[in-house]
């Protein structure tokens, strides 16, 4: 690999500095630097973060190849700035046993784009009777530390508390899916105004508030640690904020799209803004913004979840639920969270880089950008503007909710380790 010179980037947001990478590390961070043979990337007014890290990604791989792969799961993780995600276990087979979550880490390996790291089923099938191969898929060559049923909540206390307990022997964390199964039975949207007007089944908030409130307190019994998915309630969010008062090791993540779209978007019956948990109400979304600038909320994470056409292009009963995310989070965070003053570039690198991988263990990532750090970066133009254009995605799948939207920023450059994933933004 040659040397790269970053020319006059704004370092998380700061003054204008030089950054020179040599081989798979940023030999030298200051003003003025030069290096002979250098390929030279001139930054001026763009803003240079650590490489995002995404600790709740689907890509679908092994057995829904038609949604989505890893090569082209890591190809829009990319194209998002990220350099490293985590592969949720709703696969076909599940990702319940060393074999499936390695074969799912070689797969990152091979597409070179990102490094992946597979998150393990906490039960057998995501059924939530018997608890998996848990120490077998963490003492496996992909080294699992995060375990999910994401997809399903798993809603029998004693299989939880198992959980929690036998991740700790090792430092690792469940990510729980909230949602209380009896209580979201029939659900097709948020419970509330819109949907008693449009006459679709409520998923209401305490489904998720009740589950978050007795994980909480199941952590705190085991002294464990615990992972909230997809926050989506200004109600949960008083419950995680409350459980870290009493210094209860929970961290809670929220999707991009619960930051920005709210429940009146359902009245147009577009299946694009199908997803779980459910788009909530303005109250909630502003909640979320004000508990992701204090800190209540640790991190964002997309939620990637790409569909096929035919599963999005139908009835909205019919539909599957989710969004893809990875190729628009950044932009729909700046817009959020940056353009109104919530958060600073600095902040943005803590939320979706530094804490994610701190959480999830992923070596390498989410490191300051200084000298004899990896080279592991992305290169934003804040400045830009331009509407959404599915067709142009990386990923495998086109359900955006954001086509034809106008949003902020463009990831103009990645880097993995020193090697260039994405250029002008043109993958390599």
């Amino acid at each position: 690999m040659s040397k790269i010179l970053i020319r006059g980037a704004k370092v998380l947001g700061g003054e204008p500095q030089d950054v020179l990478i040599d081989g798979s590390e940023i030999a030298e961070v200051g003003q003025g630097l030069s290096a002979e043979g250098a390929v030279v990337v001139e930054a001026e007014g763009k803003v240079l973060l650590p490489g995002l890290v995404d600790l709740h990604t689907h890509l679908r791989e092994p057995g829904r190849e038609d949604s989505e792969t890893v090569l082209t799961g890591t190809r829009a993780a990319a194209s998002g700035g990220f350099t490293s995600v985590f592969a949720m276990a709703n696969t076909f087979p599940v990702a319940d046993t060393a074999g499936v979550v390695e074969q799912v880490w070689r797969l990152g390996k091979e597409s070179g784009y990102c490094d992946v790291q597979p998150i393990g089923a906490v039960t057998v099938g995501l059924e939530g009777k018997k608890l998996a191969e848990l120490g077998a898929m963490h003492e496996s060559a992909a080294g699992v530390t995060v375990f999910s049923d994401d997809g399903k909540c798993v809603d029998d206390a004693v299989i939880m508390r198992r959980a929690l307990e036998y991740v700790k022997a090792f430092g690792g964390v469940v990510a729980q899916h909230a949602q209380e199964p009896r209580l979201t039975e029939g659900a097709q949207m948020n419970e509330g105004i819109v949907s008693a007007e449009l006459g679709l089944g409520g998923w209401p908030a305490v489904a998720e508030e009740s589950i978050i409130a007795r994980d909480v307190l199941l952590a705190e019994h085991v002294g464990s640690r615990v992972h909230i998915c997809h926050l989506s309630t200004a109600g949960s969010v008083e419950i995680v904020r409350w459980a870290k008062s009493r210094g209860i090791d929970v961290t809670a993540e929220v999707t991009p799209h619960h930051l920005l779209l709210t429940d009146e978007l359902v009245r147009t019956y577009n299946p694009v803004y199908k997803v779980n948990p459910p788009l909530r109400t303005e109250r909630d979304v502003m909640a979320l913004r004000e508990a992701l600038a204090d800190g209540t909320i640790d991190i964002v994470a997309t939620d990637h979840a790409p569909h096929p056409h035919e599963d999005k292009d139908c009835e909205w009963g019919a539909a599957a639920m989710g969004m893809v995310g990875l190729e628009t989070a950044l932009s729909v965070v700046q817009h959020t969270m940056v353009d109104t003053g919530l958060l600073t570039w600095a902040g943005v690198a803590e939320r979706m880089s530094l804490t994610p991988a701190r959480i999830g263990q992923a070596a390498g990532h989410g490191r300051p950008v200084s000298a004899g750090e990896p080279a592991n970066l992305t290169l934003v133009d804040p400045a830009y503007r331009g509407p959404v254009d599915p067709a142009g995605f990386a990923s495998r799948s086109r359900n955006t909710p954001y086509e034809g939207r106008e949003l902020p920023g463009r990831v103009t450059h990645t880097w993995l380790r020193g090697r260039a994933t994405l250029v002008d933004g043109k993958l390599q």
